[in-house]
């Protein structure tokens, strides 16, 4: 199972990848994916939508159980990713890569409180 140590990492298994321009792209852990198995449909929030860390904000589909999507910051979304709407399997393809979500920050120091990649792995092993 691949944890990507420039990521940081939410308990509710989304990674979260902070990019040059201050915003970041959010999308669900290597871990997620493979509980779930075939992801057959993925709602993301709207773009415009307004998150609440912590806080339901989409849902990622499989053949076996749907699981909801929990916003990692607070913030805006400004984008999602409209690859996923026809071919949400890409996040099985490649987890790290198939980002759902891009959002501004509205308090970008809340990025601190996220796990890094050694704190999310010993949550694995419990």
């Amino acid at each position: 199972m691949k944890i990507p140590a420039e990521l940081k990492y939410t308990a509710e298994h989304l990674w979260v990848k902070a990019q040059d321009d201050g915003t970041y792209l959010a999308g669900i852990t290597d871990y997620a994916q493979d509980l779930l198995g075939d992801i057959v449909y993925v709602e993301a929030p709207a773009v415009g939508t307004e998150l609440s860390a912590g806080k339901p904000c989409g849902l990622v589909e499989s053949v076996k159980t749907g699981s909801d999507l929990h916003a990692p910051v607070s913030g805006a979304v400004i984008a999602i990713n409209e690859e996923l709407q026809g071919t949400p399997e890409l996040i099985n393809e490649n987890t790290y890569e198939a980002w759902i979500f891009k959002l501004t920050p509205s308090s970008p120091n809340e990025i601190n409180d996220l796990l890094d990649a050694e704190a999310y792995q010993k949550i694995l092993g419990e």
